[in-house]
Parts: C-alpha cells; structure tokens; sequence
C-alpha cells in the first residue's frame, strides 16, 4: 500500500449511524473474483435515491467520507474498504467505527480517523453547509484540522498503525521488514523436514 501521511481535500457529509458493510457493499458485489471495480457498488442501493448525497454533485471529486457513529458495523468484507478507496476516498471521519472495517481500513490504507459525537456533528452540517470547506488529516500528528473554521482535534491512532500508515506498509510489508531473518532460519532447517512454501 502506498504510505499516508497527510490526506487534505473536501468531504461528502453522509449523515447516518449504524452504516454497515453491506450498505457500503452489497453482497452481490462479493461475487466478483478481481480487486478492482468496486467503486460501482458502493451505496448502490442507496444511489437510486436522486436525493443521497452521493448524488449531489456539490460533493463530486471529495476524497474524505463523514458518516454517523458507527460506521462500517456487520460483516467482516474487506470489500467495503475497496469501494471507499475505488470510489476516491483516502480516509472517512465518524465518532465510532466497527471494529473489523477499523482493523481492514488501516491494513489497506484508508485511514479512520475516530472523532468526538460533538464534532462529527458540527463536521456533518458544516460541510452539507459549504462543500468546498477544506479538511485535513495529519497521520504523522494525529490531527484532524479545518483551518477555516478553527478546528484542530487530535484524533486516537495507535503507534503500529501510525507507523504502517506512515511507511505504507501491509501485512506482507511489514513480513518484508524480517526477510533477513526468515531467510535465515529457513537456511538453518534441517532437511529432512518439509520444505516452506
């Protein structure tokens, strides 16, 4: 995954809790053997709605996702995250995420910055107020900013996640790190045992 450091850019303000995998990705879209494609199925039950704000094209081009609390609750998809990601979105901003989309967002590289109910709030309706209101994310200083308006939260990011975020790096990546060693260990197997595939 490439490595993230700061994600700046304009939001789509999607104002409902309890969003869950299957609303991001409905489960006919897990039929499909390739990784690519799944911008098509994000919210695409919810996109024949003329009026879900997906549609609007005052949102069209934002690269960060606001939803309500629980975001990305229900199955443990990783294709959930592939659709924000395929759709444009580089991190998505809610009060509380399920804890699997948590765990398959930063594995993939779409960061979930956690916010206060208060501020996920004030986010929502200042940016379904003005569209083009600027957001940054700061990884490396677990920031979350909107210069226009004053804002400059921190945001919980542990240090491991911090890191592969910062040095881009998924879980073969981070297997990568130790090739010196593996290699070393799979020199010095006997050979009467089976060999590592």
């Amino acid at each position: 995954m490439k490595a993230v450091r700061v994600v700046s850019g304009r939001a789509v303000p999607l104002d409902r809790s309890d969003v869950d995998t299957d609303q991001i990705i409905p489960s006919d879209w897990l039929k499909q053997v390739e990784r690519t494609g799944f911008e098509k199925g994000l919210f695409s039950e919810w996109r024949d709605d003329p009026d879900f704000v997906m549609n609007d094209e005052r949102f069209a081009g934002a690269n960060i996702l606001i939803g309500g609390s629980n975001f990305g609750v229900g199955s443990s998809r990783e294709h959930a995250v592939w659709a924000i990601q395929q759709g444009g979105f580089e991190a998505v901003i809610s009060p509380r995420f399920g804890d699997i989309f948590r765990n398959n967002s930063t594995k993939n590289g779409l960061v979930p910055v956690v916010v206060s109910d208060e501020l996920g709030q004030r986010l929502l309706a200042e940016v379904e107020a003005n569209p083009a209101l600027e957001i940054t994310i700061d990884v490396e200083r677990r920031l979350v900013e909107v210069p226009e308006l004053g804002i400059a939260e921190p945001f919980p990011l542990d240090d491991a996640t911090r890191e592969r975020f910062l040095q881009g790096l998924d879980d073969i990546g981070l297997s990568l790190r130790h090739v010196d060693e593996i290699d070393a260990f799979e020199s010095s197997r006997p050979a009467w045992m089976p060999a590592s595939v």
